[in-house]
């Protein structure tokens, strides 16, 4: 072999070598449209095993090519998608000419874009995501911001801006204590503690705005990866508590709607309760309603109101547990403008005045805050009262009711409960047995439910068998009259609406670990057990949300904190 050769064949080699190392694919052909050379990322991505291609045609080769058409053409193609399989190219097919514009052959240059193509997807995936995000917090009422895992502003929405007084462009990126004016950053808490902070009070923005906080951490992967805000401005929570109050205060401030008519029970002991009522309604005697929860102590209060001759003045109903802890003595009483924080403008009037010359119905009243008895013992004594902030007195008429599902006696032993406060209350007691002592009222009360939910559901069910209504007479009932009615309607709502008659087939399962007749001895064990196993199997419902537990267990939170505490329950 002549040098001319060997300085050829290195050549080759060398421009060989020079092609096989780069990342795109190349296919060379002659102006006959065979393959001169395939490089080795070309054979990967097209998946060319053989050595055995140089002199072939190249449509034989690479079946979808367009090589041969650039060869005919003379024109050049340039970033052409194509799919190869699976596999997505994008390639350039270019001709080669000589000096004088004849055909030497052609080459494309193609690159594997199945993996960026599906980036690219991601990433248009996630910019829909994002704007999809932005504008959800941008179309709610609250005012968000959200953090990195290091406590950087990320993202807020206008909301924000109208709260806080700053424009994105001068809090993202920042520490998000940027628009803290007192108090400390939630997000840097969070990023610390990797848990949720909720209701912190703290001020934001120049003008110094009071807000209630609530920061959530974002985990991915279990990884940190920062936090999202919600804050509240109080004043809005004010205007909005107000509001309710004032709906709340309308409810509390209808008649009396129930008689002696509407109460259900033929029974001895419903007998004696009715009884009792009927012969205090008429006096101004203290009367304290005594029985479990559910019972109908309320439906008492109403028609004793409606058998006395203060029907036709206020009836005024308050639970005491339902209230936040503060707020009672200012509802009971009343307060005079600036009294304390919050403090409506102009003042307002209490419960005990707006009852004045009727009837004021304390339910719960075991779960008065000690400060408030004292000062309602006081009114008892004096039947004078003295609004929040003022130093004058008022005389009131007013005729108090009193109701409570749990042990005075055992309070007032225990000091949470004042003794003279008792004596008070305890004029008249009247007890209401609990529908397990009523065994015969269970019947009439069931009819009366279902004429009651035929209303309500739209249904026409006539009665219910007798050996449905044998299996509701054996259970204990622990929730009385308000379980029952519970009870009744999960059945309804199983029926087919076209039965007219309750079956022992439409009865729920029932929860409770009733088996047999509940011993005397054991009954409060019993109840506290089955209390207990209901609240944790609400709890675990509501995944430990506990206002929405308290609504479906029919209670107030308040009480639903008081039982959780109760049965160390967390």
């Amino acid at each position: 072999m002549d040098l001319e050769n060997i300085l050829i064949d290195s050549k080759y080699e060398y421009y060989e070598h020079a092609l096989d190392s780069m990342i795109e694919g190349v296919i060379m052909v002659n102006s006959k449209a065979e393959v001169i050379f395939i490089n080795k990322a070309a054979r990967q991505i097209l998946q060319i095993d053989t050595i055995d291609y140089v002199g072939k045609k190249v449509v034989d080769v690479v079946p979808n090519t367009r090589l041969q058409n650039v060869v005919e053409s003379k024109k050049p193609e340039i970033d052409q998608i194509q799919s190869i399989g699976k596999t997505k190219i994008i390639t350039s097919r270019i001709p080669l000419l000589d000096d004088q514009g004849n055909l030497k052959g052609a080459i494309a240059v193609f690159r594997d874009v199945t993996e960026i193509q599906r980036m690219a997807e991601e990433v248009t995936d996630l910019r829909r995501i994002r704007l999809m995000l932005e504008k959800i917090i941008e179309s709610t009422d609250d005012a968000i911001s959200v953090a990195d895992k290091d406590g950087r502003v990320v993202m807020v929405n206008r909301e924000y801006t109208k709260l806080t007084g700053f424009n994105e462009e001068e809090v993202i990126g920042k520490p998000a204590t940027i628009d803290i004016a007192e108090g400390e950053s939630v997000h840097m808490m969070v990023a610390k503690e990797k848990k949720p902070i909720l209701g912190h009070r703290l001020k934001v923005g120049p003008m110094k705005k009071d807000v209630i906080v609530d920061v959530t951490p974002l985990f991915v992967d279990d990884k940190f990866v920062g936090s999202v805000g919600v804050i509240h401005d109080v004043s809005k929570i004010l205007s909005l508590s107000r509001e309710l109050e004032e709906a709340n205060r309308m409810l509390r401030r209808l008649k009396a709607k129930y008689t002696f008519d509407d109460i259900i029970g033929n029974g001895r002991a419903m007998q004696i309760a009715i009884t009792q009522a009927k012969k205090v309604a008429p006096t101004r005697a203290t009367v304290l309603l005594r029985g479990e929860s559910g019972t109908g102590k309320e439906l008492f209060a109403h028609a004793i109101h409606n058998a006395s001759d203060r029907r036709n003045n206020p009836f005024v109903s308050v639970n005491c547990a339902a209230l936040p802890e503060g707020i009672l003595e200012s509802e009971l009483f009343g307060y005079e403008e600036g009294a304390f924080t919050g403090a409506r403008k102009g003042g307002r009037i209490g419960l005990l005045e707006e009852a004045d010359g009727g009837t004021l119905f304390l339910d719960e009243i075991g779960k008065m805050e000690l400060t408030v008895q004292s000062k309602f013992l006081r009114f008892l004594q004096e039947m004078e009262i003295t609004k929040l902030g003022s130093s004058k007195t008022k005389r009131l008429d007013v005729r108090i009711i009193s109701a409570t599902n749990i042990d005075l006696e055992e309070m007032v032993k225990a000091g949470k409960f004042i003794p003279d406060l008792y004596y008070r209350i305890n004029v008249v007691p009247i007890y209401i047995p609990p529908l397990r002592e009523r065994v015969e009222d269970i019947e009439p009360l069931v009819k009366y439910i279902i004429r009651k939910l035929n209303q309500e559901y739209g249904r026409a069910i006539n009665g219910i068998s007798s050996d449905a209504l044998k299996v509701i007479k054996s259970l204990p009932w622990p929730g009385n009259v308000r379980e029952l009615e519970n009870f009744i309607a999960r059945a309804m709502i199983n029926m087919d609406i076209s039965e007219r008659e309750i079956k022992l087939s439409s009865l729920p399962p029932y929860s409770g670990t009733y088996k047999g007749t509940l011993k005397h001895e054991g009954l409060k064990k019993s109840l506290a057990a089955y209390e207990k196993s209901l609240i944790e199997e609400a709890l675990k419902a509501n995944k430990g949300n506990r206002k929405e537990t308290a609504k479906s267990l029919g209670i107030s939170l308040r009480t639903l904190f008081y039982k959780m505490e109760e049965y160390q329950l967390k």
